[in-house]
């Protein structure tokens, strides 16, 4: 998320962060450079040149922090800047103003408002503790209410199918609005039909689900790919329904990411929620302080020590990565890789780390892919113990029994082991550059990296 822009700032924020002191050249030519990148990544102009008129503001003028050098200082009125342009602040949903709250999920086709439903009902239940029911309107689209229902039913969430399919979407909505009564929900979640701004049936539909319903949250869903237009149709829901909020989705390809910069101040509307995967977990809440951080270069540890507190079966193993080559076997990276791999894999963790300062830039990604994982476990599974803590006494004959045992060639035995050299090598340069020294003490003392930029 963000990958290109944070890579294109993080590298023209690095030369500032180096520099003895701030002049009037080296912030203008900063600050265009960053411009430019912002508009490469279809940052909206007025978004653009409130950014920058925002830090020019907060450097011309100003006396520097005593405990900061300039570079730092520079750093931490962009990130201010930046936090403000996107939306400052949480943005939590309104769950306690009415019972049942009622939320409505819209949008126009293909931004992805079926999936983000049910992950926002999944998100309720388990991060929130809420009863959810979870309602389609989608008659338009039967192999969407079928999509939405696969969605939710493993999460043991109710999915309402107590009507027929030749309902209209408001008779469905008071069939629902019946079947509540007496029953302990005190969440809802409506997906409805995508529709584009100039489908005058559909907006009336909308207007008349909404109307009956008096949802306490109407979202729009937006396809971050999708870029500038999208915030256009967002505008013009808005003048039709009371919009109380936006969800991104999709911001884990390769959008540029410029939409997640302009929604806020273009459509005047808090970004709630972000996709970032298709998983159905892949929902985060929307932190404007945290990305801004994110597209800074600065990382996202706040979002990584959120990920290992939910993973504790990962910190049991933490020891695993501190190791250094000599002590680090096969039997250690079996168990590793079951953890990390549920955490969606080390990449994501790499991604979450700060780029300035932390000399992670030339950890070579490529050779990590999640997807070898399972198939490395079945190969290690097929080794002996004695192997899997000493992996150099793997010899050619030893090689043939194991790529036997689990099916495989030998290559892949070879493979494995080559893969296996190269993740104990990022892990020792992760260990050497202090990075997950950082996320235990940030756990227990965060502002020692991130306060001085609030």
């Amino acid at each position: 998320m963000f990958e290109k822009l944070s890579n294109k700032i993080s590298q023209t924020v690095r030369n500032v962060i180096y520099s003895g002191r701030l002049t009037e050249n080296n912030i203008r030519s900063t600050l265009n450079s960053i411009k430019v990148s912002l508009l490469e990544a279809d940052v909206a102009l007025p978004v653009v040149e409130n950014f920058i008129n925002k830090v020019k503001d907060g450097v011309i003028g100003k006396n520097v922090n005593k405990h900061l050098t300039p570079g730092q200082e520079f750093i931490k009125i962009m990130h201010a800047a930046l936090t403000q342009t996107i939306g400052e602040g949480l943005n939590d949903l309104n769950l306690n103003s009415q019972t049942p709250t009622i939320i409505l999920l819209i949008g126009t086709q293909g931004s992805g408002k079926t999936t983000t439903t049910g992950k926002l009902a999944k998100f309720l239940k388990n991060k929130k503790n809420k009863k959810v029911l979870v309602i389609s309107t989608d008659i338009y689209r039967p192999a969407g209410m079928q999509q939405l229902k696969n969605l939710v039913i493993p999460e043991n969430i109710t999915f309402f199918s107590d009507f027929n399919h030749h309902d209209k979407p408001i008779n469905i909505v008071k069939k629902a609005m019946m079947f509540l009564k007496n029953r302990p929900y005190d969440t809802i979640v409506i997906d409805t039909a995508g529709c584009l701004d100039t489908d005058n049936v559909l907006l009336s539909e909308l207007s008349d689900i909404h109307n009956t319903i008096k949802p306490i949250e109407t979202l729009f869903v937006i396809d971050s790919m999708m870029g500038q237009v999208s915030v256009n149709h967002a505008n013009k829901f808005s003048k039709i329904l009371p919009l109380t909020g936006v969800i991104l989705t999709k911001l884990d390809g390769s959008t540029r990411g410029g939409v997640a910069l302009s929604v806020k101040y273009l459509t005047k509307k808090p970004i709630k929620f972000i996709g970032t995967g298709e998983n159905i977990d892949a929902l985060e809440i929307f932190n404007a302080y945290r990305i801004a951080g994110r597209i800074l270069g600065m990382g996202d540890i706040l979002s990584l020590i959120d990920e290992l507190d939910n993973k504790e079966q990962f910190l049991k193993h933490e020891k695993y990565i501190q190791k250094n080559n000599a002590d680090f076997n096969l039997c250690d990276f079996l168990n590793y890789i079951k953890q990390i791999r549920n955490m969606g894999g080390i990449n994501k963790i790499i991604s979450k780390l700060p780029k300035l300062g932390m000399g992670l830039d030339n950890i070579q990604q490529s050779h990590i892919q999640n997807n070898i994982f399972t198939h490395m476990e079945a190969i290690i599974n097929s080794m002996t113990i004695k192997e899997r803590i000493q992996p150099n006494i793997i010899n050619g004959s030893r090689k043939k029994r194991i790529a036997t045992g689990s099916g495989v060639k030998i290559q892949d035995i070879n493979k494995l082991l080559n893969r296996f050299n190269q993740i104990r090598t990022v892990m020792k340069q992760i260990n050497k550059n202090g990075a997950f020294q950082m996320v235990r003490t940030l756990k227990n003392k965060i502002s020692s990296k991130l306060s001085s930029i609030k």
